[in-house]
């Protein structure tokens, strides 16, 4: 949420007082948006990537805060649990050698968080989901000593009233309870933003949610949770569960997840601001000061606080965001469904993706949101994290006789995203060679039909044929996949299996 969150009690009145002042926000966004208030086109765009820290060993370190006393650097603060980092990148104009410029920087941001974590006998991966965290690993007191995580965990469990089911049917079946949050801190994820206009919100929005599935299926990263064997990307499922404030009662009436796909493309940021009001309670009913309408009768720009804290506790894929940057608003676009690594080459090639494909999509003069239900992409999301790079997506047939198509996602990316991905970052300004370099990476998984969780599986049953026991293998995966990460080359070049054991004497 990156909010200053003080923890403590609220009573009913708060809610209330919180119910209203989310109202007042929204009329407020919505005469900003009204007014032509917001910042013009600068082609803004920023990464934060959220890490885990391991041992040699593979296994998991509660240490952030003794990390990041370390690191000392303000790019890098907590998550929510004590196993977790998040590094953030400065925000970049897209154009030009970004993409090698972002490569750069997180290479010697990494590394150094690296170099400071050995220090303490633990390192910095980034992976999904860390194959080998234990049950016992995702508990409350190894929660963030931070205000705002104890708060939030509080009010969740509150409204759910009962313990977390989690229930992933994949490979295996993981089924078990939790009587707090923390299993969400198992999911580490990419969040891509990019500043738009109110004018192209919805439609960069509305691409967002179309190629959410094709991102997932080259990107997946997330195989294993508790040493079960789930989805190719496990972290959606994980995620909703471990956040469902929702008994089986209220899930039976359709109510909806915190965490959310959606359900229908849009016309406007408004749109999704206000569905987060009509669908959500408040988990954190904070007020501020602040009068949004008189700020803006008197000329000034509102911080809508109550609406940026409400924003921060509804999870969807594909998120709105309002700040406000030198006393200028903003609307951005942040893409959050994108698991972290496997290596920082792979991250930026899911980023030149991303971008290049967004805009072309956003720009086509016949828009793919025009010619696929919303319940196609929806559908696309959940196949893809279930099946990764082996999965099959509806998308709209090329032609005059309309309609949608199943096609492999591997023929879908190389035959028809990757040319447009190659197009927006054209667009975009981006040189050519870094265009080709990154969207090269992309087409070499499709080739060669794998992604980081490809590699994780076939590696983990390669050590389990070599006779190593689950937890073993799981763990020697771990370590090798930690080993080639630091190595940098990209996944679809990694060898399979676990290097053969040095002969003593």
């Amino acid at each position: 949420m990156g909010e200053k969150v003080v923890a403590g009690r609220f009573d009913p009145s708060d809610r209330q007082r919180y119910r209203d002042k989310l109202r007042k926000c929204l009329v407020g966004l919505e005469r900003l948006l009204a007014e032509k208030r917001f910042d013009r086109p600068k082609n803004l765009m920023g990464l934060e990537i959220e890490l885990n820290l391991a041992g040699a060993d593979g296994m998991p370190r509660m240490l952030n805060a003794q990390v990041l006393e370390r690191i000392a650097s303000r790019d890098f603060q907590t998550e929510l649990a004590m196993f977790n980092l998040e590094v953030n990148i400065a925000p970049h104009r897209l154009g030009g050698r970004v993409f090698d410029q972002l490569e750069e920087e997180l290479l010697t941001s990494l590394a150094y968080a690296h170099r400071k974590a050995g220090e303490l006998d633990a390192g910095i991966m980034m992976i999904g989901i860390l194959p080998t965290l234990d049950r016992d690993d995702l508990v409350s007191s190894n929660l963030s000593d931070v205000d705002r995580y104890t708060l939030l965990n509080d009010q969740i469990v509150a409204a759910r009233g009962e313990d977390f089911v989690l229930d992933i049917q994949g490979v295996e079946h993981l089924t078990c309870t939790s009587k707090s949050i923390a299993p969400e801190a198992a999911c580490t994820s990419v969040q891509l933003h990019l500043q738009v206009t109110p004018g192209r919100f919805a439609d960069v929005w509305n691409a967002a949610q179309a190629v959410a599935a094709a991102q997932i299926a080259v990107g997946a990263n997330s195989p294993f949770l508790f040493g079960r064997e789930l989805w190719s990307e496990s972290r959606p499922p994980l995620f909703q569960q471990s956040t469902d404030t929702r008994p089986p009662e209220l899930q039976a009436q359709g109510v909806r997840p915190r965490t959310w796909f959606g359900e229908r493309w849009i016309t406007s940021a408004y749109d999704l601001f206000e569905e987060n009001l009509r669908y959500y309670p408040a988990l954190l009913p904070i007020c501020d000061d602040e009068d949004p309408l008189r700020v803006l009768d008197e000329g000034g720009v509102p911080s809508l606080a109550e609406l940026v804290l409400h924003n921060g506790t509804v999870y969807r894929w594909n998120r709105p965001v309002y700040g406000i940057a030198d006393g200028v608003p903003h609307l951005r676009v942040e893409n959050r469904v994108l698991p972290a690594g496997p290596t920082v080459t792979d991250v930026v090639a899911n980023a030149a993706f991303y971008y290049g494909v967004v805009r072309a999509l956003a720009e086509e003069s016949r828009p793919v949101w025009t010619r696929m239900p919303f319940e196609a992409a929806a559908a696309n999301f959940d196949a893809a994290c279930r099946h990764g790079i082996d999965a099959r997506l509806q998308w709209p047939r090329r032609g005059r006789h309309g309609g949608t198509t199943e096609v492999d996602a591997t023929t879908l990316v190389r035959d028809e995203l990757l040319p447009l991905a190659a197009a927006g970052l054209d667009a975009w300004g981006v040189e050519p060679v870094d265009r080709d370099l990154y969207l090269g990476v992309i087409e070499e998984r499709c080739r060669r039909r794998t992604n980081g969780a490809a590699w994780q599986s076939a590696t983990f049953h390669r050590g389990l044929e070599q006779g190593l026991s689950r937890d073993a293998a799981l763990a020697a995966t771990t370590r090798r996949y930690c080993e080639l990460m630091h190595v940098g080359e990209p996944v679809h070049t990694w060898p399979v299996g676990l290097p053969e054991p040095v002969p003593l004497g």
